[in-house]
């Protein structure tokens, strides 16, 4: 019996380590505007707010507009204790729906990335 109590115990251990590896990544927790929301007002920033730290040098947002031509932004920081990447907007934003891709490496390593949408209403 004390054989099977260990197996169990190791194998409670392995699937707990691996569990916490899979939390670890810096996984999209708000934007602002919100993913598929419509907003009336062309949004001057973006706010991007994660689940983990991030690493400024190693994270970037690209936005695409209803023409399907990249929106100009500019130089994106770290609020929040590093978790919101701010992406200020540089161009004027049109009426029409806009793509958000983002790729972020969390300070302990892991990369993650993913695409969200918003639409400004006419």
């Amino acid at each position: 019996m004390p054989r099977m109590k260990t197996l169990v115990l190791a194998t409670f251990a392995v699937s707990l380590a691996l569990a916490g590896q899979a939390l670890a990544h810096a996984h999209l927790k708000t934007s602002a505007p919100a993913a598929d929301s419509a907003v009336k007002q062309a949004p001057s920033e973006l706010d991007l707010t994660f689940t983990e730290s991030l690493n400024l040098k190693f994270s970037g947002v690209t936005v695409t507009g209803p023409d399907k031509k990249a929106v100009k932004t500019g130089t994106s920081s770290l609020m929040d204790a590093d978790k919101t990447l701010m992406v200020p907007v540089s161009d004027k934003l049109a009426p029409g729906k806009y793509a958000v891709d983002w790729h972020v490496l969390s300070t302990d390593g892991h990369k993650t990335n993913g695409t969200y949408t918003f639409t400004i209403a006419p």
